[in-house]
């Protein structure tokens, strides 16, 4: 398959949201790994991003809570839409998202805020070709999570594990009710490079559509 900037002009933009501990940054380095394999330009981001906002943000995420964290996400992913993953798509490139809009519709609900505020912070983003939610036993995620400890204060509460998962099914169907291209992808018992095959078999497909078009 050739590269994206000599045939379409526009690439594609993939987001890869799911539980702490579900593997996730594993499974996109897979997946970048497969898709430059085949000759595509690949750029892999995160947020909160590595702009002035993200690392704002970022620095907040323990001492910041409820509204004010959730409108300094959602301004960062404005502001990284527009100065990285919309130029990028631009050049050709497929932009894989570590956390985008479900992550923004799940993290803050640990702050006791309504999913329609969060919704609402978010309706204006770019929709992405592929949003991938990954999905995994919360036992098993807790397990893990307790291996390697926490990474922020939303780790922490009692029950966290279970509380994400059922965040994330609902934050799917809000997507899904919105118009996003969504799959859903189990790591439970996958291993990660299994799970990264999974979802660049949907990118090629969305490759191959985007070639005959």
């Amino acid at each position: 398959m050739s590269p994206l900037s000599s045939d379409r002009g526009r690439g594609l933009f993939v987001t890869i949201d799911g539980p702490s501990g579900a593997g996730k940054t594993t499974i996109i380095r897979h997946l970048a790994q497969m898709l430059v394999t085949q000759g595509e330009q690949v750029h892999v981001t995160a947020e909160p991003s590595s702009g002035p906002i993200g690392k704002l943000a970022s620095e907040l995420t323990e001492t910041v809570t409820g509204h004010a964290l959730a409108c300094l996400y959602a301004a960062d992913r404005y502001h990284h839409i527009e100065t990285e993953i919309k130029p990028l798509m631009a050049s050709g490139h497929i932009v894989v998202s570590d956390r985008y809009v479900a992550s923004g519709l799940v993290i803050q609900r640990f702050d006791n805020l309504d999913p329609v505020f969060l919704w609402q912070l978010n309706e204006d983003v770019e929709i992405p070709d592929l949003a991938v939610i990954l999905e995994a036993d919360p036992d098993v995620i807790a397990e893990r999570l307790e291996a390697r400890g926490p990474h922020n204060r939303f780790q922490v509460t009692p029950g966290s594990s279970h509380a994400e998962a059922a965040y994330y099914q609902e934050a799917k169907q809000q997507l899904l009710r919105a118009g996003f291209n969504v799959i859903a992808v189990d790591c439970t018992k996958r291993p990660a490079e299994q799970s990264a095959a999974v979802i660049r078999t949907q990118v090629q497909t969305l490759l191959s559509g985007a070639e005959v078009g």
